[in-house]
């Protein structure tokens, strides 16, 4: 039987006594089937997995946490991708490809020429529901840190925050990857499926990002922005 990886947003110490909230309980009991007596792992976003023995499925699942063991398979690139919100499927797929890749942030970002309009009063839905993606990718992809989903943000917002080390992904830039200084830390921006506007990459570059071509053919949104990140981990990260 594969390892079970779950996340809960549960404080948890070796040796005490846990329970799962009803939606994993639901997943682990009604459509995995898990047997009693069996260990599943845990994990809350602190950084470590928890081993836990499943001893009663009865009204709730009940667990026994046995140990508490480091994850050290995060990369050593702190890498914040700022994505233009792409339309239908398509951010949903990047969002759990990016964290798979080891995205440590994602900001998805109102520009120009984005599609999708989201209405004031979907926003936190819309982030919920990208969250919870990110969080079923990091039980997937073996981590045991959550990657956060920002709230929707505008060019000016995000030249509002410091210590970006910003790269723009664009398709007229002259340097590739190889050229840029080797980092810990950078946030990539990438425009959605109508790409950057010109005043968009002249903000940011006047702002301190350096532009990046990643090849000479021209990608779709979702295809750039893993290749970059694929990428930017084999230079710099894991």
């Amino acid at each position: 039987m594969k390892t079970i990886r779950l996340y809960q947003n549960t404080p948890f110490s070796e040796g005490i006594k846990a329970e799962l909230n009803k939606e994993n309980s639901h997943h682990l009991n009604k459509v995995l089937r898990f047997p009693v007596g069996k260990n599943i792992t845990l994990f809350n976003g602190d950084g470590f997995n928890y081993i836990a023995l499943v001893e009663s499925v009865k009204k709730t699942t009940q667990l026994k946490i046995i140990s508490k063991n480091p994850n050290d398979i995060e990369s050593k690139l702190d890498l914040t991708l700022a994505q233009g919100i792409a339309k239908g499927e398509k951010m949903d797929f990047l969002i759990q490809k990016a964290v798979e890749l080891g995205a440590t942030r994602i900001i998805p970002m109102k520009l120009e020429r984005c599609v999708v309009k989201l209405k004031s009063d979907k926003v936190q839905k819309k982030i919920d529901h990208w969250q919870k993606i990110a969080n079923h990718a990091c039980e997937q992809s073996g981590r045991s840190v959550i990657v956060s989903i920002s709230k929707p943000t505008t060019i000016d917002e995000l030249l509002e925050e410091s210590g970006h080390n910003g790269i723009v992904l664009h398709h007229r830039a002259t340097k590739d990857l190889n050229q840029i200084k080797a980092c810990l830390k950078a946030t990539i921006l990438i425009g959605p499926e109508g790409g950057l506007s010109e005043n968009e990459i002249s903000v940011v570059e006047d702002s301190g990002y350096r532009s990046v071509l990643l090849g000479k053919r021209i990608l779709r949104t979702e295809t750039a922005s893993l290749a970059a990140i694929a990428n930017m981990q084999l230079l710099w990260g894991s």
